[in-house]
């Protein structure tokens, strides 16, 4: 069973009715956060139960630092995307990284290389033990999408 935290309380691990599942990679949230890329914000907003790992947030705090740092960001930009990045979390149910996943990873996927951090999110995607087919991987990353696609995701 897959460790699942949220602001909103415990969210179930399979789907109920006809609520599709959004696993969200962090490549489409900081398009969407930081590009303001409307196709991403639109990926983003559509109806479903949205299924983020930790990593994604960590990831995405980590590039507004570093932004922030190398000047890309005004203060100002750096707590607007900030802000933003909380009220999204708020609104995703949040997957751990177990042991389980970090095993996952570790093994080959279909199409390869896949990177570290990818093999993660991936690992993290198929540990919600939903068939592929209930499940769209949102992603702006190519790598990503083209693995997912092999595991039988389809790719917002």
């Amino acid at each position: 069973m897959t460790a699942m935290t949220g602001r909103r309380g415990p969210a179930p691990t399979k789907a109920s009715g006809n609520d599709p599942l959004r696993y969200i990679e962090t490549s489409a949230l900081l398009a969407a956060v930081l590009e303001r890329d409307e196709e991403a914000r639109e990926a983003l907003r559509l109806d479903g139960l949205r299924i983020a790992s930790v990593l994604t947030f960590v990831e995405a705090d980590r590039v507004i630092v570093r932004a922030a740092k190398l000047g890309r960001l005004t203060p100002s930009g750096q707590r607007t995307a900030t802000r933003a990045l909380r009220a999204f979390e708020r609104r995703c149910a949040i997957v751990s990284i177990t042991d389980e996943i970090l095993a996952r990873a570790r093994r080959p996927f279909p199409v390869e290389p896949v990177r570290t951090l990818d093999a993660i999110h991936l690992a993290t995607a198929e540990s919600l033990g939903e068939p592929p087919i209930l499940l769209t991987v949102v992603t702006r990353d190519a790598r990503v999408a083209r693995t997912a696609r092999a595991l039988g995701y389809s790719v917002g």
